[in-house]
C-alpha cells in the first residue's frame, strides 16, 4: 500500500485543476493503489482567513464514510492572522485534523516570525506534524498575481533549528539542495519527512546516501502535479542502489510511523 504525503482538495485561482475533489482524488489514487492521502484545501492559501477552507475540508470528508478511512486531513492556519490559535484548537480538537500546513510565502510572515515558532512549538506539543511546501507552481508559468521567490532547501533550516524536536513534512522540493556543513547535521537531526514528488528529488540516490532512508516518502502534490513521478523516483532504483526494503520505507512506512497510522 502507498501512503501520500502531500496531496490536497480545492481550487487554485490560476490554473485548472482536475481529481480535486474527495471523490475524484480517491478514484485517482486507487488507479495507483495508494491506500491513504495527506489531504489539505487549496482554498486556505488564498482565503484572507483560513478557517472556511478548514471547515470546507472537514465537511467535504464527513459527507462519506469512505473518505474517513482514505483521507488524513491537515488544517491550513495563518499565524498572523487573529484568532489563529483559536483556529488551531478547532481544527485540532473539534475537527480532528492530524497536522498543520503553513504557508509563509503566501500569508506573508516570516519563518522565525515569533508567532510561527509559536504555533510550531504548538505543534510539537501535541505531536502533530507541520508541513512546509517548496513550491507550489512552477514560477516560471505562474500568473503575475502569484509569488515568485521559490523556496531552497537552505530556507528551512531557521525553524528546523528553532525548533529541532518537532515532526516536519518537506514538500515538493525545488530548486538547490546544497547545505554547509553545519545545516546538513541540523538536518540530519531533525525528525522530518521529504516527499519525493519534487523536482529536486530527482537525484534521489545521492539523497538517500546523505541524509538516510527513513527521511523520504512517497508524496504527489497532486492535482497539482501527478502521482507518477513521485512513484516512479522510488519504483525507478535499481536493485544495486537500493533494496525492497527501503523501498518500502519509502511507499508507506516512513509515512505510517510519522503519521502515527
Amino acid at each position: 500500500m502507498l501512503v501520500d504525503i502531500n496531496a490536497y482538495v480545492g481550487h487554485w485561482p490560476f490554473k485548472k485543476l482536475h481529481y480535486n475533489t474527495c471523490g475524484t482524488l480517491l478514484n485517482r489514487m486507487d488507479q495507483f493503489g495508494i491506500g491513504v492521502s495527506v489531504i489539505s484545501n487549496l482554498n486556505g492559501i488564498f482565503y484572507k482567513n483560513t478557517q472556511p477552507a478548514n471547515q470546507e475540508l472537514y465537511e467535504e470528508i464527513k459527507s462519506d464514510s469512505t473518505f474517513s478511512t482514505r483521507f488524513i486531513p491537515f488544517a491550513i492556519i495563518n499565524p498572523i492572522y487573529a484568532g489563529w490559535k483559536y483556529d488551531f484548537e478547532t481544527s485540532i480538537h473539534d475537527m480532528g485534523m492530524k497536522g498543520i500546513r503553513l504557508y509563509p510565502k503566501y500569508h506573508d510572515y516570516e519563518l522565525i516570525d515569533p508567532a510561527c515558532i509559536e504555533l510550531v512549538n504548538m505543534c510539537k506539543d501535541r505531536g502533530i506534524p507541520i508541513a512546509f511546501s517548496f513550491r507550489m507552481v512552477d514560477a516560471r508559468q505562474r500568473s503575475w498575481l502569484d509569488i515568485e521567490n521559490e523556496w531552497k532547501l537552505e530556507d528551512i533550516i531557521p525553524i528546523l533549528k528553532e525548533v529541532p524536536d518537532a515532526k516536519y513534512l518537506l514538500l515538493n522540493l525545488c530548486n538547490s539542495t546544497r547545505l554547509n556543513e553545519a545545516e546538513e547535521m541540523i538536518l540530519k537531526k531533525a525528525n522530518v519527512l521529504t516527499d519525493t514528488g519534487g523536482r529536486s528529488v530527482n537525484a534521489i540516490k545521492e539523497l538517500l546516501e546523505k541524509y538516510g532512508p527513513e527521511k523520504f516518502a512517497f508524496g504527489s502534490h497532486t492535482p497539482i502535479l501527478d502521482h507518477l513521478t513521485g512513484l516512479l523516483r522510488i519504483e525507478s532504483l535499481w536493485e544495486e542502489e537500493t533494496d525492497e526494503g527501503t523501498k518500502e520505507m519509502m511507499r508507506s512506512g516512513n509515512a505510517k510511523k510519522m503519521l502515527g497510522i
